[in-house]
């Protein structure tokens, strides 16, 4: 955690992230506000910390109760599913800031989040990575346990940190199950978890395949970064996959020491790696 200084603010998604980064923040000494999303958030781990609970449509709520507890940083962490534009009902000050998001609203969700941290940024927050305020929070370089791959599987990885970096360059998604040279599946918006189940189904005779998972070209790191647990693992496991390899410095692994426990008692590799 870095030096202590005004409120966080936390602008809550789902997953267990937010409360993490809060208990982190409380333990630093330093002052915490969780402002959760209604239908993302889990309220259950954020309710020992202050808190209030808007919906995202409700921009002017949201930018008063940041103001009101004081918050001069802002980290936004946890899983959103992207609402439609017919189900968000901005309110008067969502509706301007929509305006001022323009096309970005109707992009991919690298320009969209892109373009809200650049109207928090105009509203007076800095916004900051999750990584930058909780350390230990992203994956280092090197194997990250008890197995390593084989030359199949480095040939895999090889495949998927290509065809993922495609993936990403279109803002598609961040994973991709390679096995044996052929790209079993490809994340999109159902997320790693549903790409794991899928591929479980496909997968081939032979040595087993491979998940990798890394940012996307040009991934704005202070949002959204690809993030692994102990579920990814149960998930590749499941799928008959060999290991897991990710983006080092850029993938988040909230639960690292269980993440790699997990991965060695399943007998899957862990490696992260800087994908050119």
């Amino acid at each position: 955690m870095g030096a202590v200084t005004g409120t966080l603010g936390i602008v809550a998604g789902g997953g267990p992230l937010p409360a993490r980064l809060a208990a982190a923040a409380r333990a630093s000494g330093r002052p915490v506000f969780v402002l959760g999303l209604e239908g993302h958030a889990d309220t259950a781990t954020i309710a020992g910390y202050p808190h209030a609970l808007h919906r995202i449509g409700a921009a002017g709520q949201i930018l008063g109760a940041l103001r009101q507890a004081g918050v001069d940083e802002l980290v936004l962490i946890g899983t959103v599913r992207r609402p439609s534009l017919l189900t968000l009902m901005p309110d008067a000050e969502g509706a301007k800031i929509l305006a001022r998001i323009g096309r970005a609203a109707f992009a991919g969700d690298d320009g969209l989040l892109a373009a809200v941290i650049r109207v928090f940024e105009e509203e007076g927050f800095r916004v900051r990575g999750a990584q930058e305020v909780m350390t230990g929070l992203a994956a280092p370089e090197g194997v990250l346990g008890r197995h390593a791959p084989d030359a199949a599987a480095e040939a895999d990885i090889v495949r998927g940190a290509t065809v993922a970096r495609i993936l990403g360059a279109a803002d598609v998604g961040q994973a991709v199950v390679v096995q044996q040279g052929i790209v079993l599946g490809v994340e999109a918006v159902e997320g790693t978890d549903a790409l794991l189940a899928r591929c479980a189904s496909l997968r081939r005779e032979g040595p087993a395949g491979v998940l990798v998972k890394r940012a996307k070209p040009g991934q704005e790191a202070r949002a959204d970064l690809p993030t692994i647990g102990v579920r990814t693992v149960e998930g590749a496991a499941a799928a008959g996959l060999a290991g897991i390899a990710i983006e080092a410095g850029m993938t988040l692994m909230p639960e690292r020491e269980a993440t790699i426990a997990a991965a060695d008692a399943a007998g899957l590799f862990l490696v992260a790696r800087r994908f050119d």
